[in-house]
């Protein structure tokens, strides 16, 4: 079985505005501004041996907000741009009830089984709690950036930025004996 990391998009991998103490997904490619800084992260990540999936909920697809088309010349971008193995999105709105759409854990399962992956020896990195309780429900270990999204639901760890949950996550892949509580 494999290792892998599955990271936010959305305020992670690419830039957002916030609007009314939201963030606001980009929806066209021109305002789609990729992380750059996230380029030398995820080759550590590659090179220590994860598989790199993006996630992301995109509710302006099932609402006609966003194209499918558009949707997808973004995620080239970001393929070009960044080492991803595979970006998964679900479309729904939060009142469909979509077992993909996080907080569910759906994409995460999708993934698993594409992928073959130990989810229960997988990592989370993201600024949202959707992302921590996901990760919850499957097992995976959760390492929060810091962020005005993160609720108070549980979460394994919070550090300040992705440099620093990078960091931490391959000092514990290193040391796989640590428990963390």
């Amino acid at each position: 079985m494999r290792l892998g990391v599955f990271i936010e998009r959305d305020g992670v991998l690419n830039k957002v505005r916030v609007e009314r103490q939201q963030q606001v997904s980009p929806v066209t490619l021109g305002d789609f501004r990729i992380c750059k800084n996230a380029r030398p992260l995820l080759q550590s990540l590659k090179a220590a041996g994860f598989v790199l999936i993006a996630t992301t909920n995109q509710p302006g697809l099932s609402s006609g907000l966003q194209s499918r088309r558009e949707l997808d010349r973004m995620h080239e971008a970001l393929r070009r741009e960044l080492p991803l193995d595979d970006i998964l999105v679900c479309p729904h709105d939060e009142t469909d009830g979509c077992p993909c759409r996080k907080p569910n854990p759906g994409l995460f399962v999708e993934a698993g089984f594409t992928w073959h992956l130990d989810l229960e020896r997988c990592f989370v990195i993201s600024d949202k709690w959707q992302d921590a309780e996901a990760a919850r429900a499957i097992g995976c270990t959760s390492l929060l950036i810091q962020s005005p999204w993160l609720g108070s639901v549980h979460r394994d760890l919070v550090l300040p930025s992705l440099p620093a949950a990078v960091e931490k996550l391959l000092r514990l892949h290193q040391a796989p004996h640590l428990v963390i509580a």
